[in-house]
């Protein structure tokens, strides 16, 4: 079980709106490596994982993950808030604002909609710790590239403090693919299962 506790990880208090960050940004709420299908992917995984200390991590980090989601929201809802229709205009931000007017949409910052698709759970667990580190790796590319185009301290910061938790987070997996590799036996591992010489 949650419990949700009503603050945010790390304080979003932008002064000024910024609809054409607004827009980049929002590929970290549904982009596809962003958090919506981290916390997605992490949640699901943990059904099939083998080992408690598995399970554990994957619900750590998914249930953070849904932090940063909610992170970037109010990110971006600081972003486009009290907009006039000039400022949506001349940022571009008029294709989004027709559909969603400033509500907070998943999608990639190409405007493509978030889809399960960009996620994965194979219930293999070193298939699945592989994707975790990947996708790690993938949001920290993400978040250097926005902080690339943005220059408010007020936007860069918050994005900082998430790029950091994603380096945290492919540590742990990485500690966590250590773990389920020690464990591996010839009866849970591919490489040295007698059955699937039968395939050959």
């Amino acid at each position: 079980m949650f419990q949700y506790e009503k603050r945010l990880q790390f304080p979003v208090n932008i002064k000024n709106p910024n609809p054409t960050l607004a827009k980049i940004i929002i590929t970290q709420y549904g982009g596809p490596d962003g958090e919506l299908g981290a916390s997605l992917r992490y949640l699901s995984q943990r059904f099939s994982m083998p080992h408690a200390e598995l399970k554990g991590l994957l619900t750590d980090i998914g249930t953070e993950e849904l932090g940063h989601l909610e992170m970037i929201g109010t990110i971006v809802y600081q972003l486009t808030r009290n907009l006039s229709m000039e400022d949506i205009k001349k940022a571009g931000f008029d294709a989004y604002f027709v559909d969603h007017t400033t509500g907070i949409y998943p999608q990639f910052a190409s405007g493509f909609p978030w889809s399960a698709a960009t996620i994965q759970s194979t219930g293999d667990t070193i298939a699945d710790l592989h994707e975790d580190l990947a996708a790690e790796q993938k949001a920290r590319k993400t978040y250097d590239n926005i902080l690339r185009l943005v220059d408010d301290p007020d936007v860069k910061e918050p994005i900082k403090f998430l790029r950091a938790r994603e380096i945290v987070h492919y540590q742990r997996f990485g500690e966590g693919l250590r773990i389920a590799t020690d464990r591996l036996d010839s009866k849970n591992f591919y490489a040295f299962n007698p059955s699937f010489d039968k395939c050959k």
